[in-house]
């Protein structure tokens, strides 16, 4: 019984379906929104109590046996009423809601679309690709010989599930379907179009659709801005931008969202600032999301001040502000006032912490990002894959082993898969720690390698003078389809150096422009140096430097110099000396080597000149400074360091190991005369 006019019936679906959640957003099923002044609600007592006084699926379904028993259920708009609320309701039920679907007497598009929303923002959200498939299929009542269309809320839906899941096939199915039903001039479903391209990562298609078509509006304008700054391409986003502001449209708070990420990305701090300016201007107000964007785009572009200025004005903080002004200053080094922030933040997460730990270790401060690990696990903070990569890079900094060692037992304990990064900071860590075994042992069982993890290994095995299995190692990589770069080839020319293969080094450093197009930098050329240098072949390292594109720099000049004193050759090494002091006349290094360069030489009376020299300069050795680690601690020592606790007892120790030493060297000084 239909109790009141298909027209009536259809007014009453659109006057309801405008105050439900825009499809475009995320679902909340606390908005859920009634609205219990319809007439049609009035004149029906279950319907008001449907809305009113229904929170339980126990409750819908009491309301539906008395609709069942005064004949109303049979009405689609009652229907309806009770799918929206199986569908939308926070206490709904979705596979309930599919059964009174399918078994309605009147079904309609408006309560399709109701079911297929519900399960949009569902744990299975690809239930509602069948939904629509089988909607396709059901008869419309209302018009008996042909079966139900979609409409222009629909599609919208379907597109946004495809563009969650990235399922650009199944998209471009049902942009099929929208073309052959002409939707494709309906607003909604036009910026459904251009969301779910972006999203899936077609930008041409999407920019396409957008220029060809004159239907737009400010979601238009901000999904193509937003979709370019999502991918890392800001200066098309600032295109459009200005096409946008040459077609008179007023950008709104999303599209300086936008544009200010895109600031952030190009570090084009005077347009970020100009924007800021210009929406204070319009006295508008300052969302937390924007707030958010700006601070990340001062803090991206190092201008902190600003940043701070504006977090310190924010009445309401998120976690996103905390997590943000802590990164920023700790990416800048600020770890004082990244400290100060982390400490005043009212709930620490793990992404706060990592964020703290990566500051210190990209601060080469590895021994506060370990205590602050320890302090993170005394709060019951789970660690994850970003906190272990962390600490493996600080553990590799300090030589720290057994930390280290005791955070790949945790990988393994807690069963962390073992990804590219997690994987490659393992074995940068036991190479850098000296353990070769266990850098081998990591790097084979990796299920995947990137180019970064074949690099570590080529630096351990190199490092350790395997020079032979370093470059077959080299070769494995170049053969598996993975490109080197210039840390690569700076791991193989070192092992080409320690292990004194004087042609295969010739050869890789020819191949790196020549063969990978990669221009040799100051690194490659000091390997180069020394390489010729530790074989003697002083002069030819000495013109290889005339070579250099750019000015040859310490690391190159150190290099030839430390291998002219190795052989005794005063003439370049006094050269390459020059040069050093030249660059950096302070290094109190330098004249300390040159001076027992020239002692070695039998050269006397220059080796006090030089002593001389620094004298006069005020200048004295910089004291060395060694660490150990013993029982998972850090111990530090300076020269002439008597601050430990145990000083004598180390010091007593040293005397004697330094006695065994000079029998030991007797004893070959001997050996060698016999």
């Amino acid at each position: 019984m239909n109790i009141i006019s298909p027209s009536l019936h259809r007014y009453c679906r659109l006057k309801y379906f405008s105050k439900l959640p825009h499809y475009n957003t995320k679902l909340d099923k606390s908005q859920l929104k009634w609205r219990t002044n319809h007439i049609f609600v009035q004149i029906n007592p279950l319907l008001s109590l449907l809305e009113t006084k229904c929170k339980y699926m126990t409750q819908l379904k009491q309301i539906q046996s008395q609709m069942i028993v005064t004949g109303i259920s049979s009405n689609g708009f009652a229907s309806s009423r009770l799918i929206a609320f199986c569908a939308l309701s926070e206490k709904g039920n979705l596979d309930y809601c599919k059964k009174l679907l399918y078994n309605m007497e009147n079904p309609n598009t408006f309560s399709w679309n109701l079911t297929i929303r519900g399960f949009t923002e569902s744990e299975n959200p690809k239930d509602a690709i069948f939904l629509y498939k089988r909607m396709l299929m059901t008869k419309d009542n209302e018009e008996c010989s042909s079966f139900l269309k979609p409409d222009n809320h629909t599609f919208p839906l379907l597109f946004k599930i495809c563009s969650r899941l990235e399922l650009y096939y199944m998209g471009q199915e049902i942009l099929v379907h929208v073309l052959s039903i002409g939707y494709d001039q309906d607003l909604f479903v036009h910026n459904a179009v251009i969301h779910f391209l972006v999203s899936c990562g077609f930008l041409e298609d999407a920019y396409k659709v957008f220029d060809d078509n004159s239907v737009r509006d400010f979601v238009s304008w901000n999904s193509l801005i937003n979709g370019y700054v999502r991918s890392g391409r800001p200066k098309e986003a600032l295109m459009v931008f200005e096409k946008m502001k040459m077609e008179s449209v007023e950008p709104d708070e999303v599209t300086i969202i936008g544009m200010v990420g895109a600031c952030a990305q190009l570090e084009n701090l005077e347009l970020g600032r100009k924007l800021h300016s210009d929406f204070m201007d319009k006295r508008l107000y300052l969302s937390v999301p924007l707030c958010n964007a700006l601070i990340d785009m001062y803090m991206k572009n190092g201008s902190l001040n600003e940043a701070k200025a504006l977090f310190d004005r924010m009445d309401e903080r998120t976690v996103v502000s905390w997590t943000t002004m802590i990164s920023g200053f700790a990416k800048f080094g600020c770890l004082d006032e990244a400290r100060r922030l982390f400490n005043e933040m009212p709930e620490k997460a793990i992404v706060q912490w990592n964020a703290l730990i990566g500051g210190y270790v990209q601060a080469k401060r590895g021994k506060e990002a370990l205590i602050l690990f320890q302090e993170m696990q005394t709060m019951n903070i789970k660690p994850d894959e970003v906190t272990m990569v962390s600490c493996l890079s600080a553990c590799a900094q300090l030589g720290a082993l057994d930390i280290g060692i005791w955070i790949h037992h945790y990988i393994k304990k807690h069963k962390l898969f073992l990804t590219v990064s997690l994987g490659t900071a393992l074995v940068d860590m036991y190479a850098k720690c000296g353990n070769i075994e266990n850098t081998l042992q990591v790097f084979h069982e990796m299920p995947v390698r990137n180019s970064l993890t074949w690099t570590a290994a080529i630096g351990a095995l190199a490092h350790h003078g395997n020079g032979h299995d370093a470059l077959s190692y080299f070769s494995k990589m170049i053969d598996s389809g993975l490109r080197p770069d210039d840390v690569t080839f700076l791991g193989v020319l070192s092992a080409c150096c320690h292990g004194g293969l004087i042609e295969e080094g010739r050869n890789l450093f020819a191949q790196m422009s020549t063969k990978f197009k990669i221009p040799p930098k100051s690194k490659h050329y000091s390997c180069m140096v020394d390489l010729l240098g530790r074989a003697g072949l002083l002069e030819e390292a000495y013109e290889l430097i005339h070579c250099v594109p750019m000015e040859a720099d310490a690391s190159v000049w150190g290099a030839l110099f430390f291998a002219c004193r190795a052989h005794g050759n005063i003439e370049i090494g006094e050269k390459a000396a020059l040069k050093l002091l030249e660059l950096d006349p302070d290094d109190s290094g330098t004249y300390v080597l040159l001076a027992n360069m020239y002692v070695e030489a039998s050269m006397q009376h220059r080796a006090r000149d030089v002593r001389k020299m620094m004298g006069e300069r005020g200048l004295e050795k910089a004291p060395g400074c060694s660490s150990i680690e013993v029982n998972g601690n850090l111990f530090e020592f300076i020269v002439r360091d008597k601050t430990h606790p145990q000083s004598d007892q180390m010091y007593e120790c040293l005397i004697h190991l330094t006695g065994h030493m000079e029998i030991v060297k007797f004893d070959s000084d001997v050996y060698s005369t016999i």
